[in-house]
């Protein structure tokens, strides 16, 4: 009698059927796994699934047996634990920068690596189309064409778009191009994730100096054949993190040095924003100094208002004045 074609799948399936149906809590019997190799099409015997079971141990799967009422085999560990994937799928839901079909995509497959009924554990924690998303689909093949040009060495050349107001248009929130959608050409240094956003940190040839775009409002990014440029900028002094701690909400401004007065009760908000290695100088029983380099800007202000009256800016006087008439064309 000629040997069903499909025994030589045996393998693949019975560790097909163990990882997408069990777990610790979802147990298969001997019968049940001969019932769900019969549904694949495959014919076994008891000798032969002990056998296989022992072979799929052997390569390293975490294959046990539980004895008893409600016993049975099942997958006693995997790559991910439950509570991994849990964290996974929340990361993907918080990201702004990912779509909701992408996230929906992307959750989808982290499932994958869980069982059936794990799966739908995870699906109960699923809000997706409730959260706050980029309507920018290519981002995600954006982010893996910037890393390749930033491993490559090479610039890019993009286009840079901001949303602006048209009511004259029945679609009133457009995509306007900035220098009326000229290319911009830079040399990419790295991606750094800020504020739910991905932002691209390249060095502009033009102002010899270092900025970042959003990922999310570039198009049509195209690597060149030119090597990049600004290593001086970059190399040795120059810290992402730092960098992202100084840039309040990444709006750029003039780097300064400033010394803040803060209460006490307040340094695990200065530590979460400047980073544990801050200097800090007592200046009375209820507060302390610090001196920290930000890039001076209106979200850097609006900070510090936050804050409400909490941290204060001492010095310079500049960046002092500049805050005051900040605030009194607020009033007005």
């Amino acid at each position: 009698m000629a040997k069903n074609p499909n025994q030589k799948l045996k393998l693949l399936y019975l560790c097909k059927i163990l990882l997408q149906k069990t777990d610790e809590g979802h147990k298969l019997s001997m019968d049940e796994l001969l019932s769900a190799l019969s549904r694949c099409g495959i014919e076994a015997e008891r000798k032969s699934i002990y056998s296989d079971i022992a072979a799929l141990q052997d390569f390293g799967l975490d294959v046990m047996l539980q004895r008893g009422p409600n016993g049975g085999y099942y997958i006693a560990s995997r790559d991910f634990e439950l509570p991994e994937l849990k964290l996974l799928v929340d990361a993907i839901q918080c990201s702004r920068f990912i779509t909701e079909k992408k996230s929906n995509e992307l959750i989808k497959k982290i499932e994958a690596l869980a069982s059936e009924p794990q799966a739908r554990a995870l699906q109960r924690q699923v809000y997706v189309s409730d959260r706050v998303k980029t309507m920018n689909e290519s981002i995600y093949y954006n982010i893996d064409t910037l890393h390749t040009a930033v491993s490559a060495g090479v610039q890019i050349t993009f286009q840079y778009f901001e949303w602006a107001l048209d009511f004259s248009s029945t679609q009133r929130i457009r995509k306007r191009y900035r220098k009326d959608g000229a290319l911009y050409q830079v040399s990419p240094w790295a991606l750094t994730w800020d504020d739910e956003n991905y932002y691209l940190v390249a060095y502009d040839h033009l102002s010899d100096s270092i900025r970042h775009y959003r990922v999310d409002k570039m198009e049509h990014i195209s690597l060149t054949d030119k090597l990049r440029e600004g290593r001086r900028l970059f190399q040795d002094r120059f810290n992402i993190a730092a960098y992202s701690r100084k840039v309040f909400g990444m709006f750029s401004g003039e780097e300064k040095t400033v010394r803040l007065r803060c209460e006490n009760r307040f340094i695990g908000v200065l530590r979460d924003r400047f980073g544990a290695e801050l200097m800090v100088q007592k200046a009375d029983e209820a507060h302390f100094f610090i001196r920290v380099d930000v890039a001076v800007s209106p979200q850097f202000f609006s900070w510090v208002f936050g804050l409400g009256g909490a941290v204060q800016i001492v010095e310079p006087e500049e960046v002092r004045a500049a805050f005051q008439h900040q605030l009194q064309a607020m009033l007005e």
